[in-house]
């Protein structure tokens, strides 16, 4: 193979992954947008300056490529999981529990993450083929950690009944924190996100949870 062929293969590549990064970062933006179903292939290819063919040829078809950047949202929800766990390895399970709030405030506070945020909830409205492995892989390791938490403080099993619901409850707490609500705003419940902040409210949801689950621990014996 000459230099010449070699040199128009590598341009070839490299245009090639240019194009099915382009595609990847319109569609995340306009699947968080719109959903799955309001957005074309057409869309897409518009917003990525790319070929009307180059979804077919990259990923298959639409749900190839929604797949995909779902699956990177679901990536990021494992990530930010992991890194939660391992901060409070070897802790008692009330810091555990402080310590994965903490992560979990942080990173989905961190600008740039939005897309992210509103594509998952996007999927969780209006559920798609890929709705499994957003379950599957991005949810329930959060969930079954948490609830292993909670049942090292209750001395109970992560699957009880009570467990599941104090996980609940935990996770309603966090996530009001994520999304930006013009009516809590306008009653006084601001959060800019700032680390001072979101250490407080991560601190605070710790501290409320594990009294209300050492209280319903005594009432439902």
């Amino acid at each position: 193979m000459t230099k010449h062929v070699v040199s128009r293969f590598s341009r070839t590549v490299t245009r090639d992954v240019e194009t099915r990064d382009r595609l990847l970062k319109a569609a995340e933006r306009l699947f968080a947008d719109r959903g799955f179903k309001n957005v074309t292939v057409r869309d897409i290819c518009r917003a990525a300056r790319a070929n009307v063919a180059a979804v077919n040829y990259h990923f298959g078809d639409k749900m190839g490529l929604y797949r995909e950047v779902l699956q990177a949202a679901i990536d990021a929800v494992r990530a930010t999981t992991d890194a939660g766990r391992k901060a409070g390895d070897g802790q008692p399970p009330e810091e555990k529990l402080r310590r994965f709030l903490s992560v979990f405030l942080h990173r989905v506070m961190t600008p740039g993450h939005e897309s992210v945020h509103r594509l998952i909830q996007r999927e969780i409205d209006d559920p798609t083929a890929a709705f499994d492995a957003l379950v599957e892989e991005g949810v329930r390791p959060r969930v079954e950690y948490i609830a292993s938490v909670v049942a090292e403080m209750i001395g109970r099993e992560p699957s009880d009944r009570l467990a599941l619901s104090c996980v609940g409850s935990i996770l309603s707490q966090a996530i009001v924190y994520v999304r930006k609500n013009p009516i809590a705003e306008r009653l006084g419940f601001s959060f800019r996100g700032t680390p001072a902040q979101i250490e407080e409210a991560a601190r605070h949801i710790a501290d409320f949870s594990v009294a209300g689950i050492r209280a319903v621990a005594i009432e439902r014996p």
